[in-house]
């Protein structure tokens, strides 16, 4: 009876990880969701910004601009001939949207050879590890969700070169960033 049991806490422990939590907009609902004691990600959310020293709430709008807490997140398909599904428009994958190449760049330079884009912890430590090399790069500092933004949309070099500039819909995904960054800094003061 007791395997049974256990066996179940596992399986209702798995599901709810399978799917993004219901309120995305509020970072204290987020975190009582996903509040498990083997999937935290408050925890993980705080572990990481100890360690790269990139803000909770901006950690947290990047993927809510990202992927919108979807743990199986993709790039929708173009069409060929204006109706049949053909190729995504990138390898953007998971919660934080990794492209393939910076995914695997990542898990080289952290040794983190086991990470998955649909692993919250992997994939917000990925975001971390993201914008303080763009504060290294770029000399984006960590409190600013803005550029911190532009930066892992455009890529390193993208942002150095300024190509964010000419494109309205990477500024505006910017500031919902920031807008989502100051929201969620502003709840997690009262959970």
């Amino acid at each position: 009876m007791r395997i049974v049991f256990v066996a179940v806490l596992v399986a209702l422990g798995l599901s709810a990880c399978a799917s993004a939590p219901s309120n995305t907009t509020n970072s204290c609902s987020i975190f009582a969701q996903r509040s498990g004691f083997f999937e935290n990600w408050r925890r993980d959310a705080q572990r990481v910004e100890r360690e790269y020293g990139v803000p909770v709430p901006i950690l947290m709008a990047t993927i809510y601009t990202e992927s919108n807490f979807e743990p199986r997140a993709r790039p929708p398909r173009t069409k060929l001939f204006g109706v049949i599904p053909w190729k995504r428009q990138s390898t953007a994958y998971g919660y934080s949207q990794a492209l393939d190449g910076t995914w695997e760049r990542y898990q080289r330079e952290t040794g983190r050879f086991a990470a998955r884009r649909t692993n919250f912890g992997d994939a917000i430590h990925f975001v971390g590890w993201y914008h303080a090399t763009s504060n290294r790069t770029n000399g984006i500092a960590k409190t600013d969700a803005y550029n911190l933004y532009l930066a892992y949309y455009s890529g390193h070099a993208g942002y150095a070169r300024g190509s964010w500039r000419g494109n309205a819909g990477v500024q505006r995904a910017a500031q919902r960033a920031t807008n989502m960054a100051n929201s969620y800094a502003g709840q997690l003061q009262g959970c």
